[in-house]
């Protein structure tokens, strides 16, 4: 159409109106549901994702709205995979090792015992190949996952008794999370999976003999210390755990350029702010505790050296068997053994001096 006869055809006040429309038409308001695995509780661990969701809300100028639902509201806690993957929800928070039973390297996104800390974690998956091998690996469940999250270096349990041998250890029903059951069950041990919110009421009714959740701040808020006095350390099993945002990937498709931008930094926000908030919290926890009656003890050395050679015999044994565990394993103990080289001489004989210091107040 020539321009003369769209001017004749559509008036003055047409072409007004069309000089002044945006370039851009507005994009609609985006509405996700977001379900975690960890009850409202755990202001940290849940928390996480109202971060999250504030920030995108606000990057957005609030025309991207995300709603947090805690475990029951929408999916169980450990379904959250299976909701994804049937489009049930666009979003979820997780711990991925909740699903070694799908296939043992969901557990590599997360923790395995003696596996990373928490800074060398994050350095695999944003440094290193982490990033690009894990979702190669989720695409097969119709996920995308970023960082979101991570508790530092865990604790090792609240028990009945102190365990002063392996000897004493085996045949303790302990509530570990995830992979590391199948370690715990190699030394003797009798692994159960129970959800945060079950744990105080199992350990009260002596369903179990031990529990392991997460530090003094969380374990502080369920109240263990009240039926399993001596609280152990550390949690060789959770070095670093890393909890993921994973999303539905046909709505991770359907965001624009902007929005996806969006999610990525409001999740790599909140991954931080997790940290910053357990290291800044679990000092004054574990006081608490300790003046609640904790009884503090380290897990022996025979335990430990036991704990550890099962375990590297198990990944030997499953990158036998499941080639993508393999795939990801070769690449993750590679980084595993190179980055723990490099905190010999730095971070870890640092921290040893400090904390043998006498420090002022």
């Amino acid at each position: 159409m020539e321009r003369r006869s769209f001017v004749r055809g559509a008036g003055l006040a047409g072409v007004l109106a069309a000089a002044a429309a945006p370039a851009v038409h507005a994009q609609p308001a985006i509405r996700w549901r977001l379900t975690s695995s960890f009850p409202k509780s755990l202001d940290t661990l849940f928390g996480v994702n109202e971060v999250f969701a504030k920030l995108v809300n606000q990057l957005s100028g609030g025309k991207f709205q995300i709603s947090i639902h805690a475990p029951g509201e929408l999916v169980p806690a450990f379904g959250t995979v299976d909701a994804l993957q049937n489009g049930t929800v666009e979003a979820a928070n997780t711990a991925p090792y909740y699903y070694f039973g799908k296939d043992e390297t969901f557990a590599l996104g997360c923790a395995i015992p003696f596996g990373l800390n928490s800074r060398q974690m994050t350095a695999w998956m944003f440094e290193g190949n982490g990033m690009t091998l894990m979702r190669e690996f989720y695409r097969q469940y119709n996920i995308i996952h970023f960082p979101m999250g991570n508790t530092g270096a865990q604790m090792g349990g609240w028990f009945r008794k102190e365990i002063k041998s392996l000897a004493d250890f085996k045949g303790t029903k302990f509530r570990v999370g995830g992979f590391a059951g199948r370690v715990v069950e190699r030394i003797g041990g009798v692994p159960q999976n129970i959800p945060g919110g079950e744990i105080y009421q199992a350990l009260e009714k002596g369903t179990i003999d031990a529990a392991e959740w997460v530090g003094p701040h969380d374990d502080l808020k369920l109240g263990f210390v009240k039926v399993a006095p001596h609280y152990a350390y550390p949690g060789w099993w959770e070095g670093g755990p890393q909890l993921d945002l994973h999303i539905n990937t046909k709505a991770w498709d359907a965001l624009s350029a902007e929005n996806k931008a969006i999610v990525e930094a409001a999740s790599a926000y909140a991954h931080v702010d997790m940290q910053a908030k357990y290291d800044g919290k679990n000092a004054q926890g574990l006081r608490t505790l300790v003046g609640q009656g904790a009884k503090l003890f380290a897990f022996p050395k025979d335990l430990m050296d036991a704990a550890f050679k099962e375990s590297m015999a198990l990944y030997s044994e499953i990158s036998a068997k499941n080639p993508n565990w393999r795939k990801v394993y070769a690449d993750y103990s590679k980084f595993r053994k190179d980055a723990n080289l490099w905190f010999r001489f730095t971070e870890a004989r640092f921290d040893n001096y400090m904390q043998s210091a006498n420090l002022p107040d």
